[in-house]
């Protein structure tokens, strides 16, 4: 396994460091040489390094407490050991998001002419002038006959005595019809029209890291 130098590391410990390289004769596909802030080089599995989607730096799925019970190899320098961690595989799940299909909705709007014919009341009074020219005692109250609304009108006349005179009547009667005035009224309604394609876009792979 090839790895472009220098790439940082994070442990699943939050520990740090560096990929560095190995010496031709000791180089095994199989682990990798990484170099802690600690100053410590521990040959690691690659198959515990996971490069992130961004290219940033290796996830190492391994603490640095378990990377120090392997056991140590030469490197070029004979005071700096490289330690072969014990490995213990571990699950990782991947889960993939896969559009099955789109739906397309459009919306169409309609116009219908409704024709309105609702009854309306119109009320009309008709006034009407009845002449009395009678002498009364008093103030006279407005009375009803039937529909009719009779206001009295008083005037003081010059007698030999003064005395009220009931000068005349208004009788007041009232109408009621119905009129019809027909409407046009614009109504409007909608339809819902679905339409699906299928599509086999797939979305980008979420990667679930070891706790």
């Amino acid at each position: 396994m090839d790895y472009p130098k220098p790439i940082p590391v994070i442990g699943k410990d939050g520990a740090r460091g560096t990929l560095v390289d190995v010496p031709s004769e000791q180089r095994d596909t199989s682990h990798a040489l990484v170099q802690f802030e600690t100053g410590q080089r521990v040959l690691v599995p690659t198959d515990a390094l996971t490069l992130q989607a961004d290219g940033s730096y290796y996830y190492l799925a391994l603490r640095q407490e378990e990377l120090t019970n392997g056991r140590t190899i030469r490197t070029e320098s004979a005071d700096d050991p490289l330690v072969l961690p014990v490995i213990v595989e571990q699950l990782q799940i991947q889960k993939q998001l896969r559009v099955t299909g789109r739906v397309r909705i459009s919306k169409a709007v309609h116009e219908r002419e409704q024709i309105v014919d609702e009854p309306l009341l119109r009320r009309t009074v008709e006034v009407e002038r009845v002449p009395i020219n009678r002498v009364v005692e008093g103030d006279i109250p407005v009375r009803y006959e039937g529909d009719t609304m009779i206001i009295p009108v008083l005037e003081e006349v010059l007698v030999v005595e003064k005395r009220l005179m009931l000068k005349e009547e208004l009788h007041i009667k009232r109408y009621q019809e119905e009129i019809h005035q027909p409407q046009r009224i614009v109504l409007r309604s909608e339809d819902i029209t679905v339409e699906r394609t299928n599509s086999n876009t797939q979305l980008a792979d979420l990667r679930v890291e070891p706790a």
